[in-house]
């Protein structure tokens, strides 16, 4: 057995007891800093939550401020929404649906009655009037439209006009009823990302709405009268068979087009869509109101469209434009200087007889006359009186000369 001294058992005592307390000291320290850091985080998540809270609610205040409106939580609806809402409430009950009749014949030429065409128009006046496209109404025997409560009236033509591909119909309902109107917009003043609202029947489905932008303005689009429109608005807003002839409306509601056809390998929409111009319609419907018709400057000459077998028969050095026949004797195109021809050849199945050696029209104002759709299109928008600039091909050279247009009678 080991025996120790006095002095070393004091020693080792007073060991154990700093031991000791270095070991209690650091587990108070432990506990302390333990405390401090829960504590620390504790107040962090806090503090995160109490911001988060804050700034969902800064947020939501920022979206009423910015929208214009408190979006409530019943209605749900945001600015967007309540646009396109306030413009179907407004306009559709002024679309109208329309159903065509057209006379066929049996092998045996006895006639009868099948179902023709179908489109949309617009009610533009409280006596009655409808703005609609002419191909949704052409070879009709007989014509119905249909307004929103689902009543049914037969409709007369009051005039028509191929080169804009628009016309007027006329309904007649009983006393006491009181018509819904859409309002013409200025087409003038719209930009290429406008938004703009469709409503028709596309397919039936009666005032159907879409929305969508103005793509492009000023498009010359040939429709299927082979007519140039120019000045048609182009649109993405989804038009479909049944659309033609219905409005294409700004936000305020206002009809700024008459949707009219579209370019579609499918023949539905396929995001190009156009519409006639309001501009176009104004000046359009105001003549077919008055006269049936629209009145429109002319040329008082025979012409003909230039092709490659003219041209080389005659000994053109051009191929396209509008070959001068004949001129009307003391005619605005006689007056002006235009020539007419003097050789006379067969033309087509030999029935037809023009006259060469004429002057060839190939422009009128700033546009390039290719065929007798250009022709028609750059005398759309001239009246009777108006002056319009015609450059000619004559021995070779371009000629030009200011024709004050005739009127059409």
């Amino acid at each position: 057995m080991k025996l120790y001294t006095s002095s070393q058992i004091v020693r080792a005592v007073l060991f154990s007891v700093a031991g000791t307390a270095v070991l209690a000291c650091a587990i108070f320290f432990y506990r302390e800093n333990k405390n401090q850091i829960s504590n620390t985080t504790q107040i962090e998540y806090n503090e995160e939550t109490v911001n988060s809270e804050q700034k969902n609610q800064i947020f939501e205040e920022s979206q009423e401020v910015s929208s214009g409106m408190v979006v409530s939580s019943a209605a749900g609806f945001s600015k967007d929404e309540q646009q396109n809402i306030y413009v179907y409430e407004k306009c559709n009950e002024a679309v109208v649906n329309i159903n065509t009749k057209e006379t066929a014949y049996t092998w045996f030429l006895e006639p009868f009655v099948q179902d023709g065409g179908s489109g949309s128009g617009s009610i533009i006046d409280s006596e009655g009037h409808i703005l609609t496209n002419v191909h949704v109404i052409q070879n009709a025997s007989k014509i119905y439209v249909s307004l929103y409560d689902g009543s049914q009236y037969e409709a007369k033509i009051v005039g028509y006009d191929l080169d804009s591909d628009l016309a007027v119909l006329k309904i007649n309902p009983p006393k006491g009823v009181i018509l819904k109107t859409i309002e013409f917009g200025d087409s003038k003043k719209l930009k290429v990302g406008q938004k703009v609202i469709a409503i028709g029947n596309p397919f039936g489905m009666e005032r159907t709405m879409t929305t969508g932008i103005v793509s492009g303005l000023g498009r010359p689009i040939q429709n299927s009268n082979k007519r140039i429109i120019r000045d048609m608005i182009q649109t993405d807003s989804a038009i479909n068979p049944g659309n033609s002839g219905g409005p294409l409306l700004d936000t305020s509601g206002k009809m700024i087009g008459i949707n009219t056809m579209i370019l579609s390998s499918s023949g539905s929409s396929s995001g190009v869509g156009f519409a006639v111009s309001s501009e176009t319609a104004l000046r359009v419907v105001s003549d077919l109101l008055k006269y049936g018709k629209v009145k429109r400057g002319v040329i008082q000459a025979s012409l003909y469209q230039l092709d490659y077998r003219i041209a080389r028969y005659a000994g053109l050095d051009i191929t396209q434009g509008m070959l001068v026949s004949e001129v009307s004797s003391g005619g605005n195109a006689e007056k002006a200087g235009l020539k007419g021809g003097t050789e006379a050849a067969y033309y087509g199945n030999r029935k037809n007889i023009i006259y060469l050696g004429g002057d060839v029209i190939t422009q009128i104002d700033n546009i390039k006359i290719t065929s007798l759709a250009d022709y028609y299109s750059a005398l759309e928008a001239k009246r009777p009186g108006d002056v319009v600039k015609v450059v000619v091909r004559r021995n070779r050279k371009d000629i030009v000369l200011d024709v004050k247009l005739a009127g059409d009678n």
